[in-house]
């Protein structure tokens, strides 16, 4: 196996199948940007933010810990827990480059992998031409940032009512990932619940709640993530 030349027909490609991600992202990041401006966010803010930190759950997540005025460090420690998934993602992407393909397109396909372009990525035969992951990426991050600048820009225009019922489209995102997978597995919706009851346990707890937002989330997703993997192992012979 080994890399097309054309890469210009290549190129285009990955543009054509980044496109309706591009638009998904959009949407999605729109929200993101009602979250930014109610953590303060200005648009170049929320610009750059989104442009580096192409994720969904884990930029949600630094804007939660900005608002709430979290240390650096929480923010640095939390962003890597919630993004964590990437490192899999990555490694498995590894197995599809050419041992010959340079050092810096693999830096590169580490830095700027999402969950949707790794689909589209591992989906093509063969070894990956740079030119389509790149193709893809055009669309796909300019979708992502202008969606969280539109939406900080929409927050600062529209009525503090219009945005406060706005930013709850983020958690009906959120419910709608979790919800399907609740219902066909117990162990999910055994996690999900005793998630629920440990945020607000954590809030109220003597002690506990004395630590920062930040630090509670960090504790908790390590905690019941762990607690998860020991109770619930998925067996070798399990489909995935």
């Amino acid at each position: 196996m080994t890399i097309k030349n054309d890469h210009k027909t290549v190129f285009l490609e990955g543009v054509r199948d980044g496109i309706p991600i591009a638009l998904g992202y959009f949407a999605v990041a729109f929200s993101l940007g009602i979250a930014a401006r109610n953590a303060g966010l200005t648009v170049l803010q929320g610009l750059v933010a989104s442009a580096l930190c192409m994720a969904s759950a884990g930029e949600y997540a630094l804007f939660t810990l900005i608002g709430a005025g979290a240390a650096f460090l929480e923010v640095a420690v939390l962003s890597l827990i919630t993004n964590a998934r990437y490192f899999l993602m990555s490694c498995a992407l590894s197995q599809k480059i050419d041992p010959r393909m340079r050092d810096y397109h693999r830096y590169i396909f580490g830095a700027t992998v999402t969950d949707e372009i790794f689909g589209i990525s591992v989906a093509r035969p063969g070894y990956l031409d740079p030119v389509y992951n790149y193709g893809a990426m055009a669309v796909a991050i300019p979708g992502w940032s202008a969606g969280t600048a539109l939406g900080i820009v929409m927050g600062n225009l529209l009525p503090g009512r219009v945005v406060s019922a706005l930013s709850v489209a983020l958690y009906g995102m959120f419910l709608a990932i979790i919800i399907p997978p609740l219902k066909k597995d117990r162990a999910v919706a055994l996690c999900v619940i005793t998630g629920f009851a440990g945020s607000w346990a954590a809030g109220v707890l003597p002690g506990v709640s004395a630590l920062s937002a930040g630090t509670r989330t960090i504790l908790l997703t390590v905690g019941l993530s762990s607690l998860a993997a020991v109770l619930f192992p998925i067996r070798e012979d399990e489909d995935a």
